[in-house]
């Protein structure tokens, strides 16, 4: 029996495998700038998963989540091949939130450039002595209306409300807050900062809201290195942002090189992708 994907990402592919479950597979491809490159890296898929699965796992004190099984043998046929071992799951079908919510401990990323340009970032003004990638005095939480082309549109927890009603926008928040205090706590403890992190939800048969998508994972959080850390200084990050770095220095004509990226790099992006799990999980 063949199956083929409802659904291929830049890096996960989703079967539709009954009508109360999904399989999601998550390969080992990476993307850079809304682009896929050509070579994977190897083991990416099987890290990503194995991170979000430990995170999932250790969070269900605070929400549910959408993980039915993660044994390729409890699923059907097709995915029992060892292709499949420890980068597929089995999840709950959901009512998906057409939202994306992003938590921030930190000043970095789109919210830096915002405020180095004295621009409001998500209806927020910071006062004027904050440096590059300092610590924020609380936490903000910014969410997106997701988009399947192009970028992510920022919106106001006001305009999140208005959709899908104060009460449940007020679960999300707190419960948003939670995985980011506690999960940051432990990531510490280990030697990693979580400057920021992305969930989603989406509401099972009952209407009950369930963590979804994937969580704390280098592709979704940014992890950055505690002992190396300093503010004013861009960190080292176990992601992709080293990749992302060689195609900003080596661009021809104004053009990356997606297909020109040296084994070196591949293999350094790799390493910290494994040493993210290695650290978690030890």
């Amino acid at each position: 029996m063949h199956m083929k994907p409802i659904y291929c990402g830049k890096v996960r592919e989703i079967y539709d495998i009954s009508d109360k479950y999904l399989v999601i597979v998550t390969t080992d491809r990476i993307s850079a700038f809304d682009h896929i490159l050509t070579e994977p890296i190897k083991g990416k898929g099987i890290v990503l998963n194995k991170i979000s699965n430990f995170w999932f796992d250790k969070t269900r004190n605070i929400v549910s989540n959408h993980i039915i099984d993660d044994k390729i043998e409890n699923m059907p046929t097709f995915f029992q091949n060892e292709f499949f071992r420890d980068r597929t799951v089995m999840v709950e079908k959901l009512n998906m939130l057409p939202f994306e919510f992003v938590v921030r401990g930190y000043l970095y990323g789109s919210m830096w450039k915002a405020y180095e340009n004295g621009e409001r970032f998500c209806d927020t003004k910071w006062p004027k002595n904050y440096k590059l990638a300092q610590k924020l005095e609380q936490p903000i939480l910014t969410p997106a209306i997701k988009h399947d082309i192009g970028h992510d549109e920022y919106v106001s927890i006001e305009e999140v409300a208005s959709r899908i009603g104060t009460e449940m926008t007020k679960q999300i928040t707190d419960i948003c807050f939670r995985l980011y205090e506690e999960c940051s706590k432990y990531a510490f403890s280990k030697g990693l900062i979580i400057a920021d992190a992305k969930f989603e939800f989406g509401q099972n048969r009952q209407g009950e809201l369930v963590l979804a998508d994937e969580i704390f994972t280098p592709d979704s959080s940014r992890y950055w290195d505690a002992d190396s850390y300093k503010v004013g200084v861009s960190p080292d990050s176990f992601d992709k942002q080293f990749l992302r770095n060689w195609l900003l220095n080596n661009k021809v004509n104004g053009e990356f090189q997606f297909d020109k990226v040296p084994e070196s790099v591949l293999l350094q992006t790799e390493k910290l992708y494994n040493e993210c799990l290695n650290r978690l999980v030890s």
